[in-house]
């Protein structure tokens, strides 16, 4: 979906159509959650502060988040997936993966079958969609981002690698800014340049992702879309009121964090072994810590201590801190393997002051 959140919140308010908008708070710790592409054009984005983002756009128009519309709008969308496949893989609320070799309609041409939800999007829910269509996951995600907003992009076989050898490597699905700047210093600018390297160069380089990229480059991925995931972790997040690095401020924090985690844990009977410890600094600079049990990882007496235990690994009287955050991951791998009927659902925070 092309701006969703800022999308559905034109769409419900007409008075907010054709400005630029974003979903967020605007206040002083505000941070934007969603973009419209009227704000975008004056290079505010998500993730960016609320401040930063009036200084790029003055007449920037914040709205605050309505999750649970969102999820609403979202399970539409998946009605009309359903209308055509039921293997549907969802990646958030409004980007999913469909395999529609096999589809109810018996539609020869995937690109025909996308064109035809795109339409029922824009009819049915007044809502703009971008799609792409080939042959694997890696380019049907690239092709979904190469000609939005309102894209349609097919990739197809006879035409990936040359298509590939002339993709920016940012654009890359699973390189972001960091990874891409290693790239970058490594003379590797574009998919021909990665293509270049060899597995063992790639592997040495960036670990177990070194060989993903050794097969994207060559136009191979070979994951299936899986229309049931079992969730892999619970987490939750708190953006302080003000930056802190009085220990006491912190850990009075870092408890709330805690109980808040506890009790998401009940409510998804969720149970996990690992604790990882998510910090971001003053300067929007981030850091995580984690730690792995033998046993699982669900109250408070437990959880707390491990907590702290990953805070005394951080620094932060020189460096401020703006958030805190922490998650339980790592299921067992019994609990995976009975997992069958869990269907995947993304956690949200909701869009909150603190």
């Amino acid at each position: 979906m092309d701006a969703f959140y800022a999308s559905v919140e034109q769409r419900d308010n007409p008075d907010l159509r054709g400005h630029p908008v974003a979903v967020g708070h605007a206040g002083e710790r505000g941070v934007v959650s969603a973009a419209s592409y009227e704000a975008r054009k004056y290079g505010v984005h998500s993730a960016m502060s609320s401040q930063k983002a009036m200084r790029l756009c003055p007449e920037l128009i914040f709205v605050p988040g309505r999750m649970e519309v969102y999820k609403e709008v979202s399970g539409e969308i998946h009605d009309i997936f359903r209308e055509y496949t039921d293997i549907i893989e969802p990646l958030s609320l409004d980007e999913a993966f469909l395999d529609v070799t096999e589809n109810k309609k018996g539609i020869p041409l995937a690109v025909d079958i996308a064109r035809e939800i795109k339409q029922k999007i824009r009819s049915k829910l007044g809502l703009v969609a971008s799609a792409g269509v080939s042959y694997n996951k890696f380019l049907a995600k690239v092709a979904s981002d190469y000609r939005k907003p309102d894209g349609l992009c097919t990739i197809h076989p006879d035409q990936a690698l040359e298509f590939i050898a002339r993709l920016p490597i940012e654009r890359f699905w699973g390189v972001g800014p960091v990874t891409a700047k290693r790239m970058h210093a490594l003379g590797i600018h574009d998919g021909a340049h990665l293509r270049a390297w060899s597995l063992d160069g790639l592997t040495r380089e960036f670990g177990k992702a070194g060989a993903l990229y050794h097969n994207f480059s060559r136009g191979i991925d070979l994951r299936p879309v899986e229309a049931v995931r079992v969730r892999k972790s619970i987490g939750c997040e708190r953006t302080l009121e003000h930056d802190i690095n009085a220990r006491s401020a912190v850990i009075i924090e870092l408890y709330h964090t805690a109980v808040e985690l506890v009790n998401r844990l009940s409510a998804k009977e969720f149970k996990g072994n690992t604790l990882t410890l998510k910090v971001k600094f003053h300067d929007f600079t981030q850091i995580t810590r984690s730690i792995t049990q033998s046993h699982e990882l669900t109250t408070l007496d437990i959880i707390l201590p491990l907590a702290k235990q990953l805070l005394a690994e951080v620094e932060y009287e020189e460096h401020p801190i703006r958030l805190i955050g922490l998650s339980v991951s790592n299921p067992r791998d019994k609990e995976e393997e009975n997992a069958k009927s869990v269907i995947w659902e993304q956690l949200s925070l909701k869009f909150e002051e603190w």
